[in-house]
């Protein structure tokens, strides 16, 4: 994959199965040659393919923490689905106290970005819904805005318009300690501990703006092990004393972590929040074929389960969630203990809303599309309808699209191939007979030997 891309294919642990590509969402999985091929002006980060792929050929190109040496001052952006995979007796504090360990000189709370963000989507979603503008439909997830832009080009108007909690906390933790530390700002490094490797891919080829304030994207799963170590190792005290000086956000910020997290803040009556990647695409295609109409906000997440639910996640998403809720739960309490310095910052909307992506367009031309369209579906007809991958794409419709774009042949298809084989032996039978029918009669030669 191009460095515009998360998700890398290892050619040499790839068998060629055809299981990942049944499950990419966006059809950019096909196996050619015996192998796996991602076209990347399709791939949207999604992670499917690392979730389902047996042989392991799908991972994410992730940051480290060697590249924390780049910069003078460093400091974590801590997800909120990272508190979710330890269990008691660690609280939000000391796995916040455990990751500064790691090398990092500053540690900041994304729910409390979280929490900004919640409050201007709820002014522009009154405002919105006063206009008659619904459903509108959360940005925060990476995956989904690429779907939509993908997939479903007329709702990018429907989209709340604000950066990620991610960049929005990278902003904010910028500006504070560019102020407390006395160096500018690029010469503090600001990394995020993330879930999945969408969050990576937001920050080399950022969403509605022009760079990200993100330096790099560290997976939950690669810092796993050594803040279970810092845990192991901490005292009371210092959990105590660093727990309090950590904590800037209050329930609302996270519980973002969990499907529904989002919306709950809002604290709407008309909403819907759905998780999985397969179900965002039915919603998708509910509120673009007008058939949603009693629900003004979706928030829609693309992993099961929300964030805690990520490819790049330790802890079962079941688990995850009990534990996310007992933070929730507890972080009132913490709220009054710690020292609570979130700010009340008015976002700016986006400039401009992204861009369409093309990439499942027959042709830029519509007269053009519209013929290859046409084309498509009679070969559709012909076509088994079996959808059994054995061509190399998803299903025999995704076949049908590759040999219009001419990068399949029909005969790709095992059946197809079957039945010409069959026709050609016939005429080969054919023809066979027909020669020895007007195959002049060989008199015997009385030299000919027995």
């Amino acid at each position: 994959m191009s460095r515009l891309h998360s998700v890398k294919l290892n050619r040499d642990l790839c068998v060629g199965c055809t299981t990942c590509i049944k499950r990419c969402p966006t059809e950019a999985i096909r196996v050619r040659n015996g192998k796996a091929q991602i076209a990347e002006n399709r791939c949207i980060d999604c992670g499917e393919c690392i979730r389902v792929c047996p042989h392991h050929a799908k991972s994410a190109v992730m940051d480290t923490l060697d590249d924390l040496k780049g910069t003078a001052f460093n400091v974590a952006l801590a997800a909120p689905s990272l508190y979710a995979q330890f269990g008691p007796p660690a609280t939000r504090g000391m796995v916040l106290a455990a990751l500064g360990l790691l090398g990092f000189d500053a540690v900041y709370e994304v729910a409390q970005g979280a929490e900004i963000v919640t409050a201007s989507t709820a002014a522009f979603v009154q405002k919105a819904l006063e206009e008659g503008r619904r459903p509108l439909i959360s940005s925060a997830c990476p995956v989904v805005v690429r779907l939509i832009q993908m997939r479903f080009p007329g709702l990018v108007e429907n989209l709340v318009p604000f950066d990620s909690p991610m960049e929005v906390t990278a902003d904010l933790a910028r500006r504070q300690l560019a102020e407390k530390t006395g160096l500018p700002q690029e010469k503090i490094g600001v990394f995020f501990i993330s879930p999945c490797p969408a969050k990576r891919t937001a920050v080399i080829n950022p969403i509605a703006r022009a760079s990200s304030a993100v330096n790099g994207v560290i997976a939950i799963s690669d810092l796993y092990p050594q803040i279970l170590a810092g845990l192991e190792k901490m005292d009371a005290k210092t959990a105590l004393q660093e727990g309090e000086r950590l904590l800037t956000a209050g329930s609302t910020g996270v519980r973002w972590a969990y499907t529904g997290g989002e919306a709950i803040a809002l604290h709407m009556e008309r909403y819907l929040a759905v998780d999985g990647i397969h179900n965002v695409i039915e919603i998708l295609e509910e509120v673009e074929n007008e058939r949603l109409h009693d629900v003004d906000f979706i928030e829609a997440n693309a992993c099961l389960g929300g964030c805690i639910g990520g490819p790049l996640t330790v802890a079962n998403r079941f688990s995850a969630h009990a534990r996310q809720r007992a933070f929730v739960s507890r972080a009132p309490e913490e709220a009054r203990q710690g020292p609570q310095t979130a700010p009340d910052l008015p976002l700016e909307s986006w400039k401009e809303l992204p861009l369409p992506n093309p990439a499942m367009q027959l042709d830029e031309d519509i007269v053009q599309a519209m013929q290859k369209y046409e084309q498509l579906k009679q070969i559709v007809a012909g076509l088994p309808g079996l959808d059994c991958g054995a061509c190399g794409a998803p299903d025999c419709e995704a076949l049908a699209e590759d040999i219009v774009r001419g990068e399949a042949a029909e005969t790709d298809c095992i059946f197809k191939l079957k039945e010409r084989i069959r026709a050609v032996a016939a005429v080969m039978s054919d023809l066979g007979e027909e020669m020895n029918r007007y195959a002049p009669n060989r008199e015997e030669d009385p030299h000919d030997t027995p």
